[in-house]
């Protein structure tokens, strides 16, 4: 019986510090939505070596003409072809970051889950939208091409229109709460974080995952 009982504990242990999983189909776009976070680095990259100005928000941001090449990408709206697609890229492995943090250090960080997957894309949002509402170098007219971390705030990116950015901190706000809840482990607080998580979309996939882990 004893070596039974050590045994037991010794696995229990080894359960409790076990690196956490994900579904087959999360832990999949987790680890390809890194790969897309390079991907969309380097063809950013490539629009600094065909356009003088890749990104009119940030003129400065250039080349000299010696080290580009003799060609020119076209553009979507305000920003060359590779350039357009390697933000939106970013934005749609960006919540792979959360997820993939939380795959290997989840145990390993206060609170776990709740942080990888509530409380940092929270912080998150609250990083982003204060950056396009009041630091963000705005271009004229505003485009439906604008990147944007959540459906909300490709809405306020599309029209400048304070409503939404409005909306946008108030769904962050909410991603606070849920995120409270979740760690002292009150009751709703799965379906706070679903609410959340469906409102802050895409960047709120990893708090789907988590209130729905929470609710079933």
């Amino acid at each position: 019986m004893r070596r039974r009982r050590g045994t037991t504990r010794t696995s229990d242990r080894r359960h409790a510090t076990a690196t956490p999983s994900l579904p087959g189909w999360l832990d999949r776009y987790a680890t390809l939505g890194l790969s897309g976070l390079l991907v969309g680095t380097g063809l950013c990259l490539v629009a600094f070596v065909t356009n003088p100005v890749p990104d009119p928000s940030f003129a400065w941001a250039t080349l000299p003409e010696s080290l580009r090449l003799p060609v020119a990408q076209p553009r979507i709206e305000h920003w060359p072809v590779t350039y357009t697609v390697g933000i939106w890229l970013w934005i749609a492995g960006f919540p792979a970051l959360f997820l993939a943090g939380y795959r290997r250090y989840g145990h390993r960080t206060p609170f776990g889950s709740a942080t990888w997957l509530a409380g940092l894309p929270t912080l998150a949002m609250l990083g982003w939208t204060t950056y396009c509402r009041f630091f963000w170098p705005k271009l004229q007219p505003p485009t439906w091409n604008a990147p944007s971390y959540t459906f909300v705030c490709w809405l306020y990116c599309s029209s400048y229109d304070a409503l939404w950015s409005n909306a946008a901190y108030a769904i962050a706000l909410f991603g606070v709460v849920a995120t409270l809840l979740a760690v002292r482990r009150r009751n709703g607080a799965g379906y706070a974080l679903l609410g959340f998580g469906l409102l802050a979309l895409p960047l709120g996939l990893p708090a789907v995952y988590e209130g729905h882990r929470r609710t079933s």
